[in-house]
């Protein structure tokens, strides 16, 4: 094994962290929203209706949360693209490159 405090290291280091807390995050969002869905199950009165919305509020706002969670960890990024940041350095390196040539 490589040592330790390499750069390659610290990225996949670095990268299983973020897995793991989304794994974590997502682990705690099932188990308490099946926690909260069962006990408002158990607790219905006669002829109600489990299928309200404020029945699934939590489910649905903390699982918009979790998207963003998972678009972070997995690099899923519709509005920028892969390689934005990238594409945007490169862009203006080569007008600062294009502008200093100007004048040569």
């Amino acid at each position: 094994m490589e040592p330790r405090n390499t750069k390659k290291y610290d990225r996949a280091k670095k990268r299983v962290d973020q897995l793991k807390g989304f794994y974590i995050h997502f682990l705690v969002y099932v188990c308490v929203n099946a926690f909260i869905l069962i006990n408002i199950y158990l607790n219905l009165r006669n002829g109600e209706s489990f299928w309200q919305w404020g029945h699934f509020f939590v489910l649905f706002a903390w699982g918009i949360g979790i998207g963003f969670h998972a678009a972070k960890t997995f690099g899923f990024n519709p509005i920028l693209g892969k390689n934005w940041e990238e594409r945007q350095i490169q862009k203006y390196m080569e007008q600062d490159r294009d502008d200093a040539n100007k004048f040569i």
